[in-house]
Protein backbone atom coordinates (compact mmCIF):
# COMPACT_ATOMS: atom_id res chain seq x y z
CA UNK A 1 0.00 0.00 0.00
CA UNK A 2 1.60 3.44 -1.07
CA UNK A 3 -0.32 5.01 1.76
CA UNK A 4 1.89 3.02 4.26
CA UNK A 5 4.89 3.16 2.63
CA UNK A 6 4.39 7.08 2.81
CA UNK A 7 3.79 7.15 6.39
CA UNK A 8 6.54 4.79 7.01
CA UNK A 9 8.61 7.05 5.03
CA UNK A 10 7.89 10.01 7.36
CA UNK A 11 5.84 12.14 4.97
CA UNK A 12 3.87 14.94 6.47
CA UNK A 13 5.23 17.29 8.32
CA UNK A 14 3.75 18.63 11.25
CA UNK A 15 4.13 22.43 11.90
CA UNK A 16 2.14 24.64 14.01
CA UNK A 17 2.84 27.66 15.65
CA UNK A 18 1.39 29.90 18.34
CA UNK A 19 2.23 32.98 16.18
CA UNK A 20 -0.61 34.05 14.03
CA UNK A 21 0.16 33.54 10.58
CA UNK A 22 -0.64 37.41 9.35
CA UNK A 23 1.99 37.99 12.02
CA UNK A 24 4.69 35.93 10.06
CA UNK A 25 3.38 36.83 6.83
CA UNK A 26 4.08 40.66 8.06
CA UNK A 27 8.04 39.81 9.18
CA UNK A 28 8.44 37.99 5.94
CA UNK A 29 8.40 34.32 6.44
CA UNK A 30 8.86 32.64 3.96
CA UNK A 31 6.71 28.86 4.88
CA UNK A 32 9.65 26.07 5.15
CA UNK A 33 12.68 28.65 5.14
CA UNK A 34 13.15 28.08 8.84
CA UNK A 35 14.19 24.30 8.17
CA UNK A 36 15.62 24.52 4.94
CA UNK A 37 18.92 22.20 5.10
CA UNK A 38 18.38 21.32 8.52
CA UNK A 39 17.55 17.81 10.36
CA UNK A 40 13.83 16.89 11.29
CA UNK A 41 13.52 13.80 13.52
CA UNK A 42 9.61 12.46 12.49
CA UNK A 43 7.78 9.79 14.51
CA UNK A 44 5.18 7.75 13.24
CA UNK A 45 3.96 4.48 14.26
CA UNK A 46 7.20 4.51 17.02
CA UNK A 47 9.62 4.76 13.84
CA UNK A 48 11.95 8.00 13.74
CA UNK A 49 13.17 9.18 10.36
CA UNK A 50 15.22 12.07 9.74
CA UNK A 51 13.59 14.41 6.98
CA UNK A 52 15.80 17.24 5.32
CA UNK A 53 13.77 20.22 3.13
CA UNK A 54 16.15 21.02 0.33
CA UNK A 55 15.92 24.60 -1.51
CA UNK A 56 13.60 24.44 -4.47
CA UNK A 57 11.22 22.20 -3.61
CA UNK A 58 13.54 18.93 -3.01
CA UNK A 59 13.21 17.15 -0.06
CA UNK A 60 15.13 14.08 1.36
CA UNK A 61 14.12 11.33 4.24
CA UNK A 62 17.14 9.15 5.99
CA UNK A 63 14.84 5.99 7.53
CA UNK A 64 16.38 4.61 11.05
CA UNK A 65 18.34 1.84 8.62
CA UNK A 66 20.08 4.51 6.45
CA UNK A 67 17.83 4.48 2.93
CA UNK A 68 17.82 7.72 1.52
CA UNK A 69 14.11 8.25 -0.32
CA UNK A 70 14.06 11.59 -2.50
CA UNK A 71 10.80 13.27 -2.58
CA UNK A 72 9.46 17.45 -3.12
CA UNK A 73 7.72 19.50 -0.71
CA UNK A 74 5.33 22.72 -1.34
CA UNK A 75 4.19 25.01 1.47
CA UNK A 76 1.10 27.53 0.40
CA UNK A 77 -2.58 28.05 1.77
CA UNK A 78 -1.44 26.97 5.05
CA UNK A 79 -0.54 23.73 4.38
CA UNK A 80 2.69 21.96 4.02
CA UNK A 81 2.48 18.92 1.47
CA UNK A 82 5.40 16.17 0.70
CA UNK A 83 5.18 13.35 -2.04
CA UNK A 84 7.46 10.61 -2.41
CA UNK A 85 6.80 7.81 -5.16
CA UNK A 86 3.89 9.39 -6.44
CA UNK A 87 2.09 9.80 -3.25
CA UNK A 88 1.12 13.10 -1.68
CA UNK A 89 0.64 13.88 2.18
CA UNK A 90 -0.18 17.15 3.53
CA UNK A 91 -0.68 18.51 6.99
CA UNK A 92 -1.57 21.61 8.51
CA UNK A 93 1.12 24.48 8.20
CA UNK A 94 0.57 27.65 9.72
CA UNK A 95 4.42 28.81 11.43
CA UNK A 96 7.44 27.98 11.47
CA UNK A 97 8.69 24.95 13.23
CA UNK A 98 11.09 25.55 16.51
CA UNK A 99 14.69 24.03 16.93
CA UNK A 100 13.73 21.58 20.05
CA UNK A 101 9.98 21.95 20.41
CA UNK A 102 8.27 19.11 19.23
CA UNK A 103 4.65 19.45 17.19
CA UNK A 104 2.22 16.38 16.74
CA UNK A 105 -0.07 16.17 13.91
CA UNK A 106 -2.40 14.06 11.91
CA UNK A 107 -1.57 14.29 8.57
CA UNK A 108 -3.90 14.05 5.34
CA UNK A 109 -3.84 10.20 5.15
CA UNK A 110 -4.78 9.41 8.82
CA UNK A 111 -1.29 9.31 10.47
CA UNK A 112 -0.50 11.11 14.05
CA UNK A 113 2.95 12.22 13.54
CA UNK A 114 5.67 14.02 16.18
CA UNK A 115 8.05 16.37 13.87
CA UNK A 116 11.03 18.03 16.24
CA UNK A 117 13.10 20.33 14.12
CA UNK A 118 17.28 19.74 15.50
CA UNK A 119 18.36 23.24 13.74
CA UNK A 120 16.80 26.22 12.22
CA UNK A 121 18.18 29.01 10.41
CA UNK A 122 18.24 31.87 11.39
CA UNK A 123 16.24 34.90 10.64
CA UNK A 124 17.30 37.66 8.45
CA UNK A 125 18.30 40.51 10.52
CA UNK A 126 15.27 42.96 10.41
CA UNK A 127 15.93 46.20 7.89
CA UNK A 128 14.98 49.81 9.20
CA UNK A 129 15.41 48.67 12.94
CA UNK A 130 16.29 51.80 15.07
CA UNK A 131 19.45 51.71 16.95
CA UNK A 132 19.65 51.29 21.12
CA UNK A 133 19.38 54.55 22.26
CA UNK A 134 22.63 55.63 24.69
CA UNK A 135 25.22 53.54 23.01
Amino acid sequence: MKTGILVRAGLGLALTSSLPAAAMAQAGWTPGSEVIGQPILVTTNGVTNTVYLDPAGQLRITTPGGSTVNGTWTAANGQMCLGAGGVQECVPYSGPLRAGQPVTVTSSCGASETWLAQATNQAPPSQGAAPERGR
